[in-house]
Parts: structure tokens; sequence; C-alpha cells
């Protein structure tokens, strides 16, 4: 009996030798790249509220980026790249699970949640053996902890990147986000003229009025994309500083658009078009300009497959490597990209959102507003979508609009940024690039609209969205908003005088 016992006891040592053996060498083989060195690291470099076009390598003129253009000449530029949603906290909830917003419950609105059945990047990849961190705002503004997570989705707090280089493991690989809150209002007044930019030479869209306050405004969002750049270049220089440039992926992006009439917060390219570039040296094409269809989605993914690690298959984003690397085939040649928005601000009654899909082709972009009788900016006299922050923050291009709105030379401008929508409109963005002449009632353009709509709608069955497969949409407008100031706003004295507004108002009632 002691013989069989000790046999079987040996058989089990044996067996739990082969199993810790197998479990160390699959992690072994995890943390190689095919047997052809380690795998890379991952460094994400993302403003907050940047236009696409507003970079110098994307040819503005006046906006001086030299960073952003290194980056982009040392890799691969993207010409069509978008957000998921043009707000904050679902853009970035998008990213990081490589989902579409429409299928992360309250995790489409800002100022809520992102709960936490969806799988996040961050998390399967240090599972898998990386390490993750982040500084500043990584998955938000919103509540992580309300829902039961132990930490920001964007991974392990840092004070900044330099902390994390100096105190991370030297043997893993690492994935780090640098979150800058450049170019986010509040510009500092004045702060573009004190760069060097000249609002005079500034160019204003087409989508508002050009006068000299407006361009001041513009000149401060540059002088604040100029200051991202420098972060930008600081970030670089400690990670060339380290010694790890080579083996590591670096990506420049924005989460959606600029803070001005029509962009943040809005469907229209001014909102989620953004500006991405990718490189890792030697092994990505360099100087390459593509114009593939992605989302920053397709992040998640494409982080996963470069950390060899299991891409869940609820992920709608897909792998950009196809893209990226000098010898795969491009497999990513999307006709169309879907996009969405729900409840961005605080900023109707009784916390009522403005619902809406969008489908960019790469001459088209068409947008059903699913709730046209609501206020697309928010409700008259805030229009509190559009910052300046309640009537709190410096924005002379919003103030404008307002104090001039009857003016017929601004009235148009008033309605374009302010004023109700129809439920479905339709740009041709090679004629319009400031997407200025709604074709949606043409007769001329039905076929398009018909084609464009059955597409978008089919997408969104087909990822099952509730507001085309006849689901819950109510979580949207009960969804927690974790900012309870923006419920019961107060504009600053100066604004209370200078546009004739009561001290308080109530979005509750």
């Amino acid at each position: 009996m002691k013989t069989k016992n000790f046999s079987i006891l040996c058989l089990a040592m044996l067996v739990a030798t082969s199993l810790i053996m197998s479990s160390c060498k699959q992690k072994k083989n995890a943390q190689s790249d095919g047997g052809e060195g380690k795998r890379p690291n991952i460094l994400m470099v993302m403003s907050d509220n940047q236009s696409w076009n507003h970079v110098g390598v994307y040819g503005d003129p006046i906006v001086r980026t030299p960073n952003m253009d290194k980056v982009a000449k040392a890799g691969v530029r993207f010409n069509n790249a978008f957000c998921s949603s043009p707000s904050c906290t679902p853009a970035r909830a998008a990213m990081l699970t490589g989902q579409d917003t429409w299928r992360l419950k309250e995790g489409s609105d800002l100022w809520s949640v992102l709960p936490t059945e969806f799988p996040i990047y961050t998390d399967l990849l240090e599972k898998g053996g990386y390490q993750v961190g982040f500084d500043r705002k990584g998955w938000g503004p919103g509540s992580f902890e309300a829902n039961g997570r132990k930490r920001n989705p964007g991974g392990n707090p840092f004070k900044d990147f330099q902390e994390f280089l100096g105190k991370k493991n030297a043997d893993e690989p690492w994935c780090y986000w640098v979150n800058s809150h450049e170019p986010h209002r509040p510009y500092v007044e004045g702060s573009g003229e004190k760069a060097g930019i000249d609002p005079k030479k500034v160019p204003v869209p087409g989508y508002l009025p050009d006068h000299i306050s407006i361009r001041k405004d513009i000149a401060d969002y540059y002088a604040a994309v100029e200051t991202f750049d420098k972060e930008l270049g600081e970030a670089l220089k400690a990670l060339e500083k380290s010694g790890e440039l080579e083996n590591t992926v670096i990506v420049v992006c924005s989460d959606n658009g600029w803070q001005m009439p029509r962009g943040l917060a809005n469907l229209y390219d001014f909102g989620t078009h953004v500006p991405m570039m990718i490189s890792w040296p030697g092994k990505f094409k360099k100087g390459a300009v593509v114009d593939n269809l992605v989302t920053l989605n397709d992040l998640a993914p494409t982080f996963l497959s470069l950390g060899k690690v299991e891409i869940p298959k609820q992920m709608t984003g897909k792998s950009l490597l196809s893209i990226l690397s000098d010898n795969a085939k491009d497999t990513l040649k999307r006709e169309f990209v879907v996009l969405g928005r729900e409840r961005h601000a605080f900023v109707r009654q009784h916390g009522l959102g403005y619902p809406g899909r969008a489908i960019r082709t790469k001459q088209y972009l068409y947008i059903k507003n699913y709730e046209p009788a609501r206020w697309p900016a928010g409700d008259p006299q805030f229009y509190g979508d559009i910052d300046p922050y309640m009537f709190n923050w410096p924005g002379e291009t919003k103030y404008y609009l307002i104090e001039n709105k009857d003016k017929p030379a601004v009235k148009p401008f008033f309605e374009l940024g302010m004023g109700k929508r129809p439920a479905e409109e339709l740009f041709d963005i090679t004629k319009d690039p400031d997407e200025l002449h709604n074709l949606a009632s043409l007769p001329a353009y039905a076929k398009i609209k018909k084609e464009l709509s059955g597409k978008m709608v089919a997408y969104l069955k087909a990822t099952n969205d509730p507001r085309e497969t006849g689901g819950d949409t109510k979580v949207w407008d009960n969804a927690p908003y974790f900012s309870e100031v923006d419920k019961k706003p107060k504009p600053s004295k100066a604004m209370q005088k200078r546009f004739n507004l009561d001290s308080a108002y109530d979005y509750l009632k």
C-alpha cells in the first residue's frame, strides 16, 4: 500500500512539474516575438480635443508641430482616422475595448461608467506579461469606482512618463499612455499672439464667421496644440534616453475633434476626424501616408496583436498591422466606418442626450439624428455642448455667435452651430469639405442617401445597436452623470451681466 501511495505521489509531482514547466515556457514564448526578439513596448501619446487638420504634416500652414511631423515621417500617417464618438469618455472607452460605443451600455455617455463586462486591452496586456501605465486623464471623465473597478481602465497611474520609466521592470514589455490636457479648453486668452501666431493668418473654416475675435480664439487653440507637441517631444526624448526607442511602437493621436461649434459632440468631421500616426523604427513603413478608413477602436486589437495576446471575439475593431508592416498585404480596406453619439454633457432638461449615428465613406458623410426635436448643442440659452463650460470659460467664438445671432451676416453660422437639425443629413466631402450643404432632401442624391442609410443600418443591426434593433435606449438618458455641478450650472458674474443670464439654472426640473 505504501509503495502504491508513493507511486501516486511521484506521478502527481511529475505532472505538477510538467505543468509548471509548460506554463513557464508559454510565458517565455509570449514575451518573445516569434523568436525574432522581445515583444515591443507601446507608447501612446494622446492630445485632448484636436481635429485632424491642425497639424503641420496634415497641411496646416500656421501651427508648428515638429514632433508630430517627426513621428509621421518616421512611420505611417493616417488620413482617414476617426474616433467612435465625438466625446471624450465614449471615444476613450471604445478605444480601450475595441468596440463600437453603442455596445458599451453606459460607456457610451460622458461622465458615466465603463461596465466591467467589457474586456479592455490594458487588462489583457497585463495578464499577458505587459506593464501598463498612464498619466492624467486616461479613461474619463467619469467614475471607475462606481461600478467596482479598482483603477482607471487606462492602467496603473503615474505622475508622468519619466516616473514610469524609472519604476518599471526592465525585463518585461510595457504599454504606456501619455494623456495631455491640451488643447482642451479653456485656452489662455492671448496665448496665440504671445506664441507668435498671427490671428490674421489663421485659417477660418467655412462654418464659422471670419471675425477677429474668432481668429484670436483659433490662435489660442493653436498655441495649445503647440504645447501638446512640446509634451510629445519631451516623451520622445525620455524614450530615446531610456535606450528603448528601437523596440517601441509609438502612436500619436487625439481622442476627438476641437471644441468649436460643429466640432466636439458633433458627428461632423470636425468632431470625429482625428490625427493619427504610428511608427516603429525598422519594423513599420517609413514616411507612408495611407487613406484607409480606420478608427481608434482599431488600436486595441493592434496592441494585442503586437503583444501576442488573443483578441476577444467581441471586439469590432480590426488590427492595423497589415497596413503598418512593410512585408504585409493590406487586408483592411473598408468601404466605410460607422460612428455614433449619445449624451455628451448634461445640457438638456432631465439629462436628455442627442442621439445620432453616422456613416463615413471617403466621399460622403450621412448622419441620422434620432431626436431632431431636441437642441443638438444643448438647450438655449446655454447651448452647453459647446464649451466654454456653462459660461465660465473664455470662448469668444461661441460668445460672438450668440451675441450676434440676429444679424443677417451671422445668423446662418449661428444656425449651423446651435440650431435644430433635420432627421437626416448628407454631405459630399470632396465638393463640400466644410460640410455646409445638406444634400439629404435633394432628389439627385436620393439613391446615394438610401444606399448609405441601408449600409449603416445593416451594420448597426449586425453590431447590436439598440437604436436599430429595438433594444433598451433609455440606458443612455438615464445613465449616471458624475459631475453634479453640470446639472445646476452657475454662469460667472461677468457672463451673467454680458448675456443677461440668471445666476443659476437647474436641468433636473
